[in-house]
């Protein structure tokens, strides 16, 4: 609630792409696994972002302020089936 005050947004899903680029930050090894797994899963763009969605709702359910390796893993898993 507090990251979406001045955007008006409530849930992480009604991220736009400008949020996630803002809120979505990752570190190299977060980079290298999505990235990997966009080229050999062929994801598309859109489902690039629902990654990184995903991601950080499940950093803020662990109550971590960054999205770390596990969390796009799990999402990428998430996505996956």
């Amino acid at each position: 609630m507090q990251r979406f005050k001045s955007a008006k947004l409530t849930t992480n899903a009604a991220m736009g792409a400008r949020q996630v680029r803002e809120c979505c930050q990752l570190d190299a090894e977060s980079k290298g696994y999505l990235e990997h797994a966009m080229e050999q899963m062929n994801f598309s763009a859109r489902a690039h972002d629902r990654i990184l969605k995903v991601a950080r709702t499940l950093a803020d359910l662990a109550g971590k302020e960054k999205i770390t390796g596990n969390e796009i893993l799990e999402a990428i898993q998430f996505r996956s089936l």
